[in-house]
């Protein structure tokens, strides 16, 4: 037998009473094999989150999960030190000016109040981005933060972006490191009521990926 494992329900809950008895009780699994004969290699039991925030779950070895990207599921996202590895962006499909009393996607969920620039951004729900983010300000371009538009459509979204000179080929970011004060996958999960995780993993396979540090 080489190890032995368990795995926290509620580590990402920092004091969470049942980090400390699942502790307790693997402690007591571990001396129960001992006395059986059995001598673990390896003893783990802690995720990320434990991992981060519960030094005596360390043990033999941890298991990082979402840390490797630099997210966490811990409230505030993971510590400083670790940096978010992943970027979506895309490019503006089309750029257009429209009076005030029109209305933007499914539902008409979004009727401009003023004459206005909206911007088209070929992502859309089959694409993971969540459907709920109408309204929400997590799209950055020229330095600042500008709204989803209405419905976030199967294949494309809006954005509203009053004003601001922007062009088509422009490239808008939904999520990165927050270098540049864009949104980050943190951001997107506690604005819509999830975790960083299901952001990132939510990302479809039409969406094309660059690798950075590796082969093309």
């Amino acid at each position: 037998m080489v190890g032995l494992w368990s795995h926290f329900a509620c580590a990402d809950l920092p004091g969470h009473p049942s980090v400390a008895t699942q502790l307790a009780a693997f402690a007591d699994a571990v001396a129960y094999a001992e006395k059986a004969g059995v001598t673990p290699e390896i003893r783990h039991i802690a995720n990320t989150a434990a991992a981060l925030t519960v030094p005596e779950s360390r043990l033999d070895l941890v298991r990082f999960g979402g840390a490797v990207y630099g997210v966490s599921t811990l409230p505030g996202g993971a510590p400083s030190w670790l940096r978010p590895a992943m970027t979506l962006s895309a490019r503006l499909a089309l750029v257009k000016r429209v009076p005030p009393g029109s209305g933007v996607s499914y539902g008409h969920r979004y009727i401009t109040d003023r004459e206005t620039t909206l911007g088209l951004v070929p992502l859309g729900y089959a694409d993971g981005v969540p459907r709920g983010a109408a309204g929400l300000p997590l799209v950055s371009a020229h330095g600042r933060r500008w709204p989803v538009a209405g419905t976030v459509c199967m294949d494309q979204f809006m954005v509203d972006f009053g004003d601001e000179p922007v062009t088509a080929g422009e490239e808008v970011v939904l999520f990165g490191p927050g270098d540049h004060g864009e949104a980050t996958a943190q951001e997107w999960g506690e604005a819509l009521g999830t975790i960083s995780y299901d952001i990132v993993t939510g990302i479809g396979g039409r969406v094309r990926y660059r690798y950075r540090g590796g082969d093309a």
